[in-house]
């Protein structure tokens, strides 16, 4: 068995592949060639796992986005996409090869992250990646929808304009780069993305209507893409750069005419939807998965380049077993900035790599991993120091389908 790298030339055994592997067949493109997930692949990060006879029975590829870290950092990040074997080739190391292959691809480009979405958890733990970002859905009835009165001050008024998705693109692009610049876990959504449709709704082209907000002096702050299926209104995802555009979007979707319920797709864990509603049980929340998925390449580097809130030390033992390397750093936090060095110091942490992952955007505690027996806290205090160094400005958070 041979892995390669694709060309454009192998575009349709790439998809043909990837769709076999999972037992269903390709959409048929629109008269664009957009308007399918594969239109914004790009043909170098592919990998094609082929056998001594030519024929492709595995394939894994990878999206060139930027990472929003904690602190507001933006950094390169690999986004690995469209793995799969074919049945027949299961459980015979091919996965495992083209994982490898793929690692040592990103590592010589250069890059320091890659993450995905997982479609099956147990997988890729195995390969070094760790859950970073969580997401679920909150179920409004139509008739438990009144809000409470603000106890605090509010922001400076803004208005609220309906919009079809085709005729604002240019806004809900826009607008979903600015928030994704200051979202810890946010992905960014390239141009071509856009331009081709390529993707889940609203990046797709399928109809939507979008609840588009601007702020006091007009300018376009937030959307909500939405549509109604009998008594029921689902919003694919709502998008702010503030808290007021939340809650003006929120009141907007809320207050729809012939609805029963109202379904909010993509909400993070501390959305404040439920204590903004007078009845606090109203905003039932359901379907909490695990979302984006964090490896790191090279744990110095990714150490270095994320904000930091407090200041302190921690020697970390990171084992990375898939790439059989282990080794101990020594971090120091001081005034926003780290320093990540190797180190000969008893450790105070001991961890996997995908630990490291999941910690890595502050979505997940590492006390919570300790306390999980994933990570070995060598001192009573170690967990403590560690939930305060990792901790970000708020919860990461990806909206992202890729």
């Amino acid at each position: 068995m041979e892995i390669r790298s694709t060309t454009d030339q192998d575009l349709e055994a790439f998809v043909h592949t990837f769709h076999a592997a999972l037992g269903r067949f390709p959409d048929a493109p629109d008269t664009e060639g957009g308007g399918v997930w594969w239109a914004a692949t790009e043909p170098d990060r592919n990998l094609l796992a082929v056998t001594a006879e030519g024929r492709p029975v595995g394939t894994a590829g990878a999206h060139t986005f930027e990472l929003t870290l904690p602190g507001q950092v933006v950094v390169p990040a690999a986004g690995v996409t469209s793995v799969g074997v074919l049945p027949t080739h299961r459980r015979q190391g091919v996965l495992t090869a083209l994982m490898r292959r793929q690692l040592a691809d990103l590592r010589a480009r250069g890059e320091f992250l890659s993450v995905l979405l997982a479609s099956e958890a147990g997988i890729y733990g195995r390969f070094g990646y760790g859950p970073a970002t969580y997401t679920r859905r909150l179920t409004v009835r139509r008739q438990q929808a009144a809000f409470a009165v603000p106890r605090a001050q509010g922001a400076p008024a803004g208005s609220v304009e309906l919009l079809r998705r085709a005729d604002c693109e240019a806004v809900l692009e826009e607008v979903y780069d600015r928030y994704r610049r200051t979202q810890p876990g946010a992905l960014s959504r390239p141009r071509r993305w856009w331009a081709l449709g390529a993707g889940q709704a609203p990046v797709a082209r399928t109809p939507r209507y979008v609840a588009v907000h601007r702020d006091a002096d007009g300018t376009p702050d937030g959307y909500a893409s939405y549509w109604k299926d009998g008594d029921t209104l689902t919003v694919d995802e709502t998008v702010a750069v503030d808290d007021a555009g939340y809650t003006a979007l929120a009141r907007s979707v809320l207050g729809h005419d012939l609805v029963d319920k109202v379904v909010l797709r993509h909400c993070p864990a501390d959305h404040p939807l439920r204590w903004q509603l007078a009845d606090f049980g109203a905003a039932e929340p359901s379907g909490e998965t695990d979302w984006l998925w964090v490896r790191l390449l090279d744990v110095p580097r990714a150490l270095t380049s994320r904000g930091w809130f407090a200041d302190g030390e921690l020697v970390l033992d990171v084992d990375d077993p898939f790439l059989g390397e282990r080794r101990r750093h020594l971090l120091t936090v001081r005034d926003g900035k780290a320093e990540c060095v190797p180190t000969d110091r008893e450790p105070d942490l001991s961890l996997d790599v995908r630990d490291l992952g999941s910690v890595y955007l502050g979505g997940t505690a590492p006390s919570t991993l300790v306390r999980a027996g994933h990570i070995r806290a060598r001192h009573p205090d170690a967990a403590a120091l560690a939930d305060t160094l990792f901790r970000a400005e708020r919860a990461p958070h990806c909206l992202h389908w890729f």
